[in-house]
C-alpha cells in the first residue's frame, strides 16, 4: 500500500484551512468592531478624567495669562486677581493629575494617549519658572504669550490623540471642535499680547500678533466646515456678530500701526472670548452625547454581526464536516471494496479457477455498492471498478481455461510419449533377452538407457502440466535403491557414486517422485561439473528424517543465483510455460512441495555445489527384511543404472565392490569347459553345450586369442546381465501399478 496521506486527512485539510481562515476573519472583525464600540463607551471615562480637567485648566491658564499681562503692562487694578488666578490653576493642575493618573482613566487610555498625557503634565510642571519670570518682569509681551502657549499646545496635541471613534462623521465633528478650541486659544493669545503691550507693542510683538491673527483667521472657517449645522450654529452666530467684526477691525488697525484704545479692546475681546468659550463647551457636551449612542449602536451592530458571523461559521463547519465525512465514508467504502477485490476476491477466484473448481461469478465478485445517494463521481468510479472487476474475472476465467487446455494438451502428449517409450522399452527388453552378442548388447543397453532418460523427461512434462507420475511401487523400497535408480537415469551415470548408507526405506507411493527428484539433481550435478570428476551421493538418518547430499566438483554458482534458486525451491511458484530455463529445478520444487521435502543448495568445499535433500520422517520407514546385495568378485561397479520397461517398475539392486579385487575392471578367467554347478536360486545360469548334439560338444579348434574388452564394454555387458537378472526376479516377487 502507498505510504502517502489518507483521503480523510486530505479532505479534512481542504475543509479545515478555509474554515480556520473564516473563523480568523470573523474573530478579527468581531474584535475590531467590539473594540471600536468599547472605545466609544470609554468616552465618558476619558471625558470626565482628562478632557474636562484639561479644558478647565486651559481656561484658568488663559485667565492667569491675562492677569500676568496686566502686571507686565503695569495696569493692574486689583493685585489679588493674579494671585487668585494662579491658585485656581494650581487647583486645576492637582485635580488633573489625580483624575488623569487614576487607574480607571489610565485603563481607558491607549499607550499613545498616556505618553502625551505625561508630556503635558511635565510641561505644566514648568509653571513656577514662568511665574517667577513674570514676577521679576523678565518676560516681554511676546515671551509671555509663547511661554503659556507651550501648555495649551500640548493640551491640543492630547485632544487629537483622544479621538476614539473610527466613525468618519464623529471624527470630523471632533476635529472641528478641537480646531474651534484652538481658535479660542489664539484669540486669548491676541488679547494677552495686546494687553501686555498696553497699546505700544514693539515691531516683534506686532509681527507675532499679525501671525496669530492670520492663524486664527485661517483656522476658524476650517473648524466651522468640520462641524455640522447644529454644532457650528453658536460659532457662526459669533462670527457674524458686530462684536466680532469690531474686534477684527481693531486688530487690523493695531497691526497697521494705528493706536488702539485698550479699554475698548478689553471690553470687546473679553466678551467675544467668553462667548467663544461657552460655545466650545456646549459643542463638546453635544458631541459627547452623540458618541455614547453611537458607541452603543456600534456595539449592537458588532454583537449582531458577530452572532450572525458565528452562526455562519458554525453552519459552515457543520456542513463541511458532514459533507467531508460523507465523501470520506464513500471513498473509504470504495477503497475497502477495491482492496477486498484486489487482495481477496480476485485471488480466490483465480485460485479456484486454477484448481478447476466451478466459480459463481455473481457471488464471488458482486458489484461494488456505495449507496443510493452517493456522489456522482464516486458512483462513476464504482461503476468503473465494476467494469474492471468483470473484465478481470472474465480474463481470469479465460486464462484458467487456456492454462487448463494447454496443461491437458501437454499431459496428453506426454502420456502418449510415455506409452510409446514404454512399448519401446519392452521391445528393447525382449531384444536384450534374445541377444548374447556383447557388442549388440552394449548398443541395446545404450539405447535402453537413452529411452529411459526420454521417459523421465516425458514424466517431467507430465508433472509440470499438473499430472502425476505413472509409475507405482508396492511395499517399502530401500533408500539406497531409490538413489541408485535415480543415478541410473542420468546420462553420465559412470561418474555417479552412491555411497553405502543406513538401511531404511521409502513408501512405494513416493518412490517415483523421489527417484525423479534425485535424478534431476544428479543430472544437474553431472552437467555442470568436469567429465573427470565424481558426483557423490551420500545419505544418513537425521533428527527430522533422512538427509541426502548430492555433491559435484564443478565451478559452482554465484551467491545471488544460488539464493534465487533456494527461494524458488522453498516456495515454488506456479509453473509458467514461458519460462523454459531451469526446468529441472521447477520439477524438483514441485515434487518437494508435494511431499514436504526441503531442498537446499550450498557451496561445496571442492568448489562446486552441494544439494541437500531432507526427506521428512513421514516418508521414511524401517526395512522389514534386509536386502542382500549381489557381489561380483572381480568387477568394481559403483552404480548399475537401468529402469524396467514393463508396467511394473523395479529398482536396480545395489552392487558392492568385492574386498578381494577392488582396483581392477577385468573379467574373471573362465575355464574352457567349466564344471556343471548346482542350480542356485537367483539369476538363471546357462550351462555350456548342455543342449548341443554330441558331435558339437567336441572342443572347437584353437582360435586366435580374442581381443581384450575395454572396461566400458565390460561394464555394459555386466549391466545388461544384471538388468536381466533383476527383471526376472522382480517379475516373480513384485507386482506394479498401471501406467497411463
Amino acid at each position: 500500500m502507498a505510504s502517502g496521506r489518507s483521503i480523510r486527512f486530505k479532505i479534512s485539510t481542504l475543509l479545515v484551512i478555509p474554515l480556520v481562515s473564516l473563523i480568523a476573519l470573523w474573530g478579527f472583525a468581531a474584535s475590531t468592531t467590539s473594540g471600536e464600540a468599547l472605545n466609544l463607551l470609554k468616552v465618558e471615562t476619558i471625558w470626565s478624567g482628562v478632557i474636562v480637567q484639561t479644558d478647565n485648566l486651559v481656561s484658568d491658564l488663559q485667565a492667569e495669562r491675562l492677569a500676568s499681562a496686566e502686571r507686565l503692562a503695569g495696569t493692574v487694578q486689583d493685585p489679588d486677581i493674579l494671585t487668585k488666578a494662579r491658585a485656581k490653576v494650581d487647583t486645576g493642575r492637582k485635580t488633573l493629575r489625580e483624575r488623569a493618573l487614576s487607574e480607571d482613566t489610565q485603563s481607558a487610555l491607549t499607550p499613545d494617549m498616556r505618553t502625551q498625557l505625561q508630556t503635558l503634565i511635565g510641561t505644566i510642571d514648568q509653571l513656577p519658572d514662568i511665574r517667577r519670570k513674570v514676577d521679576e518682569r523678565r518676560l516681554t509681551p511676546g515671551g509671555l504669550v509663547t511661554e503659556y502657549a507651550k501648555i495649551s499646545d500640548e493640551v491640543h496635541l492630547l485632544y487629537s490623540r483622544l479621538t476614539v471613534s473610527t466613525d468618519l462623521e464623529l471624527a470630523l465633528q471632533a476635529q472641528g471642535l478641537i480646531a474651534a478650541d484652538e481658535v479660542r486659544e489664539l484669540l486669548n493669545r491676541e488679547n494677552a499680547l495686546l494687553v501686555a503691550s498696553n497699546g505700544r507693542a514693539s515691531m516683534h510683538d506686532v509681527h507675532l500678533l499679525a501671525g496669530i491673527d492670520g492663524s486664527r483667521t485661517y483656522l476658524f472657517p476650517k473648524a466651522l466646515a468640520n462641524l455640522d449645522t447644529e454644532l457650528r450654529a453658536p460659532f457662526e452666530k459669533l462670527y457674524y456678530s458686530p462684536r466680532y467684526v469690531t474686534m477684527e477691525n481693531l486688530l487690523e488697525s493695531y497691526v497697521a500701526g494705528q493706536p488702539v484704545d485698550v479699554q475698548l479692546w478689553r471690553g470687546i475681546a473679553d466678551q467675544v472670548e467668553k462667548e467663544f468659550t461657552q460655545g466650545v463647551r456646549n459643542t463638546g457636551e453635544k458631541l459627547r452625547a452623540r458618541m455614547e449612542p453611537a458607541g452603543m449602536g456600534v456595539l449592537v451592530r458588532a454583537v449582531v454581526a458577530g452572532a450572525l458571523g458565528l452562526i455562519a461559521v458554525v453552519f459552515s463547519v457543520f456542513i463541511s464536516v458532514r459533507v467531508g465525512r460523507r465523501i470520506t465514508r464513500e471513498l473509504a467504502t470504495l477503497r475497502r471494496t477495491a482492496l477486498d477485490l484486489a487482495e481477496i476476491r480476485l485471488p480466490d477466484v483465480v485460485a479456484k479457477l486454477r484448481k478447476g473448481e466451478n466459480v459463481d461469478i455473481g457471488a464471488e465478485a458482486p458489484p461494488i455498492k456505495v449507496g443510493h445517494n452517493a456522489t456522482s463521481e464516486v458512483s462513476d468510479l464504482a461503476s468503473a471498478f465494476d467494469s474492471v472487476q468483470s473484465t478481470a474475472v472474465d480474463a481470469a476465467v479465460e486464462q484458467a481455461r487456456l492454462r487448463e487446455g494447454v496443461s491437458e494438451a501437454l499431459r496428453n502428449l506426454a502420456r502418449r510419449s510415455q506409452s510409446l517409450l514404454q512399448r519401446q522399452l519392452r521391445l528393447l527388453d525382449e531384444m536384450q533377452r534374445q541377444t548374447e552378442e556383447p557388442e549388440a548388447l552394449e548398443r541395446l543397453f545404450k539405447l535402453d538407457h537413452l529411452t529411459t532418460r526420454m521417459r523421465r523427461h516425458a514424466e517431467g512434462l507430465v508433472l509440470l502440466s499438473g499430472g502425476a507420475a505413472g509409475r507405482r511401487w508396492r511395499g517399502v523400497i530401500p533408500m539406497e535403491d531409490v538413489l541408485s535408480g535415480a543415478a541410473a537415469q542420468v546420462e553420465e551415470y559412470t561418474r555417479v557414486r552412491v555411497y553405502p548408507m543406513p538401511e531404511c526405506g521409502v513408501s512405494g507411493a513416493a518412490v517415483a517422485d523421489l527417484m525423479h527428484l534425485f535424478a534431476e539433481l544428479i543430472e544437474n550435478a553431472t552437467t555442470f561439473s568436469s567429465p573427470g570428476n565424481e558426483v557423490s551421493v551420500r545419505g544418513e538418518m537425521v533428527g527430522r528424517g533422512f538427509a541426502v547430499e548430492v555433491e559435484d566438483r564443478g565451478l559452482g554458482m554465484d551467491e545471488p543465483t544460488r539464493r534465487a534458486i533456494n527461494d524458488r525451491l522453498a516456495s515454488p511458484p506456479e509453473f509458467d510455460p514461458a519460462q523454459t530455463e531451469r526446468l529441472g529445478f521447477a520439477v524438483v520444487g514441485m515434487l518437494a512441495s508435494r511431499h514436504g521435502i526441503k531442498v537446499t543448495l550450498k557451496p561445496s568445499p571442492y568448489g562446486g555445489t552441494t544439494a541437500i535433500v531432507l526427506v521428512p520422517g513421514s516418508l521414511v520407514e524401517p526395512m522389514v527384511t534386509p536386502v542382500q546385495p549381489l557381489e561380483f568378485e572381480s568387477v568394481s561397479v559403483s552404480v548399475i543404472r537401468q529402469e524396467p520397461p514393463t508396467g511394473t517398475d523395479e529398482l536396480p539392486r545395489r552392487v558392492r565392490t568385492s574386498k578381494r579385487n577392488t582396483g581392477t575392471h577385468a573379467l574373471p578367467q573362465q575355464d574352457p569347459e567349466p564344471p556343471r554347478r548346482e542350480r542356485q536360486p537367483g539369476l538363471p545360469q546357462r550351462e555350456r553345450q548342455a543342449n548341443l548334439p554330441p558331435r558339437l560338444k567336441q572342443a572347437p579348434p584353437p582360435a586366435p586369442p580374442a581381443e581384450e574388452r575395454s572396461p566400458e564394454e565390460t561394464r555394459a555387458l555386466l549391466s545388461s546381465l544384471q538388468s536381466g537378472w533383476q527383471r526376472g526376479r522382480q517379475d516373480s516377487d513384485q507386482d506394479g501399478g498401471s501406467r497411463s
